[in-house]
């Protein structure tokens, strides 16, 4: 009731908490109809505003025991997907120019997460399609190309990094040797590269209870005692610290490539021979070590009541690189991070307001609230502009992200990024960001409203949380 009055308008799994509680309090008036009336607006918005009302196909799916139509919506589904793959694929080590990889003729792949369906010591899919490397729990689980649950999909096939690279092999005459099981592989000397692929799996229904594994971390350090040119591929649900070996002076690269989805070996392959310039970003902080994450590392449980998982959001806002920030904690990769195959200046940066005129706290109480908050939060109060330049010899995108000091708040707050279009080397083009009333503002516990306060703003633009390479101010008085 406390919940479902508060304004929350849905719970997972419904049947367990609301169901029938829900009905029974509506029933009795503890929830009042309007709450419920309100909820369904929302829930059922969506399918009329795209009339899933009028003419809409039949699910041709569910249930898996019924024969149905065929209907392909794919188009070109494959190849987008490689696309969003490779870009966002993210490079955050590479010694002396290792990656992309130059027509390599004999390479050595290691590790479970290299070949569908890798380890023998699977359970059956869960799912239907054979593809059991997408629900594994294990360690030796095949190559991740989703993490677990809801979220997650049986695909129509899946490429994997083994058979994308290995088409490219086969194509210029080269050789292969690999071993997907192995803890201390054989390493061939006369290979090129040593590729070692591992992942980090999750689902919903449990926590990671590491961001190490002990397994893949020994399979990193083996095969990089024994060559010189070892390249690591994470594909990772997540964080996944890698201090166990990421400073090994024969670990010369070392990518996040995410959860690619289907086109998945195909994407990396993109990145690994240089088809594709990764310039994928870090979307969360790697520490050094797991210590670095301090108390936010893992929930709090009750063991009294172990079904609910206990917050209490003592954190507040310094979350990831905020608190990294706050605590003065040097990261191994920081949030926004990630390498090029080229180099990027920043020049030039302006900062203009969009008008003139005395801004006031709060926006106007006349102004109805809509869904989505008051139309003054998203007026646009300021523009900045910044030049980058292609200062390498190779064509690839850069990611410039503006970062807010907003007062009284975390010290640094993503307020913008943009992907920009491709660069040719020497080619400038000038990236703008919009900054609204909203980014500016913080929410004020005694007014319960959106304060823009006045005083200085700090702002920075570069290429990670910790990368800045322009700097400027913003007064609002």
């Amino acid at each position: 009731m406390a919940s479902a009055n508060a304004g929350l308008d849905v719970v997972m799994p419904v049947a367990k908490f609301w169901g029938n509680n829900l009905t029974d309090a509506v029933n009795n008036g503890s929830v009042a109809t309007e709450r419920l009336d309100d909820m369904n607006t929302r829930l059922l918005a969506a399918f009329y505003y795209l009339n899933q009302d009028e003419d809409f196909p039949e699910n041709s799916v569910y249930p898996y025991n019924v024969k149905h139509e065929i209907v392909d919506v794919r188009e070109d589904h494959a190849s987008l997907i490689r696309e969003i793959g490779a870009a966002g694929t993210v490079l955050v080590k590479n010694v002396n120019k290792t990656l992309p990889l130059s027509n390599p003729r004999f390479l050595n792949i290691y590790g479970y997460d290299a070949e569908v369906k890798a380890s023998p010591w699977n359970n059956p899919s869960r799912f239907g399609g054979g593809y059991e490397e997408n629900f594994g729990w294990n360690t030796l689980n095949g190559t991740l190309i989703t993490a677990g649950g809801s979220g997650s999909s049986t695909p129509p096939y899946v490429i994997s990094p083994f058979k994308a690279i290995q088409d490219r092999i086969i194509a210029d005459r080269g050789m292969l040797r690999w071993d997907f099981f192995g803890l201390t592989p054989t390493v061939y000397a006369n290979a090129e590269a040593c590729l070692v692929f591992i992942n980090a799996y999750a689902s919903e229904s449990f926590d990671r209870t590491s961001l190490t594994d002990d397994f893949s971390d020994q399979l990193v350090n083996n095969v990089a005692s024994n060559c010189s040119n070892t390249i690591v591929v994470i594909h990772s649900a997540g964080i996944r610290t890698v201090d166990a070996w990421v400073d090994n002076e024969n670990v010369t690269a070392v990518l996040f490539a995410g959860v690619p989805g289907q086109e998945s070996g195909h994407a990396i392959a993109d990145v690994l021979y240089g088809d594709v310039n990764p310039s994928g970003r870090l979307p969360y902080t790697v520490g050094r070590s797991e210590d670095d994450y301090g108390a936010l590392l893992n929930s709090t449980v009750d063991p009294s009541n172990p079904a609910f998982l206990q917050s209490n959001f003592s954190e507040g806002l310094y979350v990831d690189y905020r608190d990294f920030d706050k605590r003065n904690v040097t990261p191994q990769y920081e949030f926004g991070y990630g390498l090029s195959y080229t180099t990027f200046g920043y020049s030039d940066m302006a900062i203009a307001p969009v008008s003139n005129a005395s801004l006031p706290s709060f926006p106007s109480p006349s102004v109805p609230i809509v869904q989505g908050g008051h139309p003054e939060l998203w007026q646009v109060l300021y523009r900045v502009a910044v030049n980058i330049t292609n200062t390498g010899d190779v064509a690839g995108h850069e990611i410039a992200q503006l970062y807010l000091g907003v007062p009284n708040a975390p010290q640094r707050q993503l307020r913008g990024f943009e992907r920009v279009g491709i660069l040719q080397p020497g080619e400038s083009r000038e990236v703008e960001f919009a900054l609204d009333r909203r980014d500016l503002s913080i929410w004020s516990v005694t007014s319960q409203g959106w304060e823009l306060q006045k005083g200085r703003y700090a702002v920075y633009v570069g290429a990670s949380s910790r990368d800045v390479r322009q700097q400027g101010e913003i007064v609002v008085q």
